[in-house]
This record gives C-alpha cells, structure tokens and sequence, in this order.
C-alpha cells in the first residue's frame, strides 16, 4: 500500500513540474537528492562499521560481561523467568547495549539471535512468550544514551551542535521505555489471567 501511496506522490511531482515549466528544476533536484542520498548512507555506514566493531570487541572481551553485570537488575526485573546463563539472555544483554549505544542497525543481529533462543522454549508455537513480548516491546522503545545514528545524520546536514540532541533523546527515550515496559507488564499480567 505504502507502495502505491510514494508513487502518486512522484506522479503528482512530475505532472505539476511539467504543467509548471518546472521540469528542469525537478530533474536537478533528483539528481541532487541521489547525491546527497549517497553521501547519507556513506557517513551512516562508516559509523556503524566502527560501533559494530567496537561491539564485537565488546562481546569477546571482559567489558562484555561487565556491561552484562550493570544491566543485570534492569534484566532481572524485565525477564524474571529467563535463565541467567541461557544463551538468550546473552544475546538480549548484547543487544541491550548496542541500542543504549543508539545503533538499532547493529542491534539487530543479536536481537534476531535472542529471539531465536527464546523460541526454542515455546510449548505453543503460535503463540509468543512472556520474554519474547517484553523483548520486542523494549526493541522497539529503544532506551538510548548515546543516539549514533541521528548524531551522524545531522553531522552530515552540516548541524553546528550534532550532540545537542542528547538531552532531549535521553527523556524522551527513558519515558517511553517505562511506559512501554509498564504496559507490557499490565497486559501480562491480563493474559495471564485470561489463560487461568
């Protein structure tokens, strides 16, 4: 759907630059746009080489389990029936990690391998988890203290203060975290009643 949406837009662009005499200034904005586009996902992809990088040093090294320890009660009060030695709750340390470091991009593999993980320990294969509900809910709020990838965008918009953002993303980050968090524990809480 989302499809069809872009292309009228692109459509109604062209037709109007035609009837408008505008075509030229729209065929150069492509072309800048395309350029401008190109540079975006360079800047963007050298910073998440070298997080990604950083993170793998992270996870065969001492730091990984130290970053693990520190996150250990927010782990503990948000997966309590989760094994602490599983291989799942490795990943989801990891994954919490990288996104405080604000790469949902390099989050992403170890998410999909906690997830994997926790699968393994379903008894009803049409239905999610507890772990594996709080676990995408808290993906999808994305708690962040270092937001990379938007500081890298407005780096690369020529932004006079890239980091300026940083106060604002820790609210509203930490805000929707909790209230993302409390609803999933009210809608546990509802399900399991439910399934009484």
């Amino acid at each position: 759907m989302l499809n069809y949406i872009w292309c009228f837009f692109i459509l109604i662009a062209v037709f109007y630059s035609i009837i408008m005499g505008n075509f030229p200034e729209l065929n150069n904005s492509i072309f800048s746009s395309i350029q401008s586009t190109v540079e975006l996902c360079v800047s963007l992809l050298g910073a998440m080489c070298f997080w990604s990088g950083i993170m793998n040093i992270i996870a065969n090294t001492s730091i990984q389990q130290k970053l693990q320890k520190a996150i250990k009660p927010i782990n503990n009060f948000l997966f309590p029936k989760l094994n602490k030695d599983s291989k799942a709750y490795h990943f989801i340390s990891l994954n919490m990690v990288t996104n405080l470091l604000g790469l949902g991009n390099a989050a992403t593999p170890t998410g999909l391998q906690a997830m994997e993980e926790m699968n393994k320990n379903i008894k009803e294969e049409k239905e999610l988890s507890d772990e594996m509900i709080m676990f995408i809910a808290i993906n999808t709020a994305s708690l962040q203290l270092i937001p990379t990838n938007v500081i890298t965008i407005r780096s690369s918009l020529n932004s006079e203060n890239p980091a300026e953002i940083v106060v604002g993303v820790w609210f509203c980050s930490i805000v929707t975290f909790i209230a993302i968090v409390l609803l999933v524990k009210i809608y546990l809480k509802l399900r399991k009643r439910k399934n009484k």
